[in-house]
């Protein structure tokens, strides 16, 4: 679990550790493994085409046949009536689904997630912890959230003055934020 206060470089580091593991012949100090599957997802859910349908990214992403497309789709709550509609059209909760949808999908070893729970409402993000800690891949996540951050961290490292130290539990650093706010 990556911690750390609003600007301290949080995104810019997981985005940086997106471009090695995608890039790995860039010349980084980041040598990737080839067996590496990469489940990314940033705050922002900008893996999703606004102008794409959800029923239209997933067929056209994983070979699933469109009736287990749909099933998948409606289990995460996108019903039928709103799989041919623009993504850009969905809520942000369901557009969060979505991303954790093509996520799991992507049956992904490395989960590099920025803020997964910004837009999910308890059962998404009940899921998502289930799914983390059931698979047993290795993720380096960013949130906020401290409920999640107890349930899914098992390590924690905290961005302090352009320096990254891996400290014991997060309780300090949310103690520190709590003061400050």
């Amino acid at each position: 679990m990556l911690l750390g206060q609003n600007g301290a470089g949080k995104t810019r580091f997981v985005e940086m550790i997106r471009k090695a593991i995608a890039d790995p012949s860039g010349g980084g100090a980041i040598k990737p493994t080839p067996s590496l599957v990469l489940g990314y997802s940033d705050q922002a859910l900008s893996n999703l085409g606004q102008k794409d349908t959800p029923l239209c990214m997933i067929t056209r992403l994983f070979e699933l046949g469109e009736q287990r497309a749909r099933t998948l789709l409606v289990g995460v709550g996108i019903g039928i009536d709103m799989q041919g509609k623009e993504i850009g059209r969905l809520s942000g909760g369901q557009k969060a689904r979505l991303a954790m949808l093509a996520l799991r999908l992507t049956n992904p070893n490395f989960y590099l997630l920025d803020e997964p729970t910004n837009h999910l409402d308890i059962d998404g993000q009940e899921a998502l912890e289930g799914e983390l800690t059931a698979n047993e891949a290795s993720c380096l996540l960013v949130s906020h959230d401290r409920s999640f951050v107890r349930s899914v961290g098992n390590r924690f490292w905290l961005i302090d003055r352009k320096r990254l130290v891996e400290v014991d539990n997060p309780e300090q650093f949310f103690e520190a934020a709590r003061t400050q706010q």
